[in-house]
């Protein structure tokens, strides 16, 4: 296994400079274009521009990549309002996958980024999504998680 990891290190560093890449899923690999040349090949091969997300898929699909994997009522908790449609149009995208199901109750089926995710936001891996830094969108947070305003910053300190 250590040899075709090996490989594939060594074969990444050759496509580096070609404008391809190598993309790793789950166990699979796959060859991708590199996503500073992606504009380029579109034109050149004239592809359809790709459609745009809306909010609240983009919503959905940042809580799946960040949190996978997870179920829809875990992202129903997140965000507050029912995912249904939302999730049904991510999957029938193929930006999100049932990757199976929960013991719990209701099995409720847990969800999780696919290759076509990567390539829709020109990423290797799911480990390159930038890191999350909840404080700063937030602000202080008190001992629940719960964003604390100024006031209630200085009367607890």
């Amino acid at each position: 296994m250590r040899e075709i990891e090996k490989s594939l290190e060594d074969l990444d560093k050759v496509f580096i400079n070609r404008g391809i890449r190598l993309q790793r899923a789950s166990r699979s690999v796959q060859l991708i274009t590199a996503p500073e040349i992606s504009a380029d090949v579109q034109r050149f091969l004239d592809l359809e521009e790709t459609s745009r997300l809306s909010r609240a898929a983009l919503e959905v699909l940042a809580i799946v990549a960040y949190q996978e994997p997870v179920t829809r009522p875990q992202i129903d908790a997140v965000r507050g309002v029912n995912s249904d449609s939302v999730m049904r149009t991510l999957l029938r995208h193929g930006l999100v996958d049932e990757v199976g199901r929960t013991d719990g109750p209701g099995r409720p089926f847990i969800y999780a980024t696919t290759s076509d995710f990567l390539n829709h936001f020109g990423l290797t891996s799911i480990a390159e999504l930038p890191p999350l830094n909840l404080e700063s969108e937030v602000g202080e947070v008190d001992a629940n998680g719960n964003g604390l305003t100024d006031t209630e910053d200085a009367a607890s300190g």
